[in-house]
């Protein structure tokens, strides 16, 4: 798979680490891919049930009830094994690391449970320089 493939076919982004905060990039980001025709489904334990950008906030990806194409992460390094998971366990096709978002053990964990990861990047830049 490529990223140019992933933005073709994914429908849903999870996004973990989610702020309500307008100034934060988790925000940001989200609203552009939002605004692209992206269904951004926000996951913050600590805002779980509040609504962001219009959508319901889930304390973890195990909450979520429809399918989740991407995994967007906006966390700490340290938090990346425990997402890594909990992308495993929902089937998710993707796990996108934003800028400075590294853990390469679990990116290797993620790619043998067959998950296309992309490592420090941030996906609304990509996206625009593909479309």
């Amino acid at each position: 798979m490529t990223i140019a493939d992933l933005f073709k076919t994914a429908k849903t982004i999870a996004v973990v680490g989610m702020s309500p905060k307008r100034i934060r990039p988790s925000y940001g980001v989200s609203q552009y891919m939002q605004d692209q025709g992206y269904r951004i489904i926000p996951v913050n334990p600590g805002h779980a049930g509040s609504e962001i950008l219009g959508e319901t906030v889930y304390a973890r990806l195990e909450d979520i009830t429809e399918p989740v194409d991407i995994v967007d992460v906006f966390r700490q390094s340290d938090a990346v094994p425990e997402v890594v998971e909990s992308a495993i366990r929902i089937g998710a096709k993707c796990v996108w690391l934003q800028e400075g978002v590294i853990h390469e053990e679990a990116s290797q964990r993620a790619e043998a449970a067959g998950i296309f990861v992309v490592r420090d990047s941030c996906i609304l830049k990509e996206h625009r320089k593909l479309n």
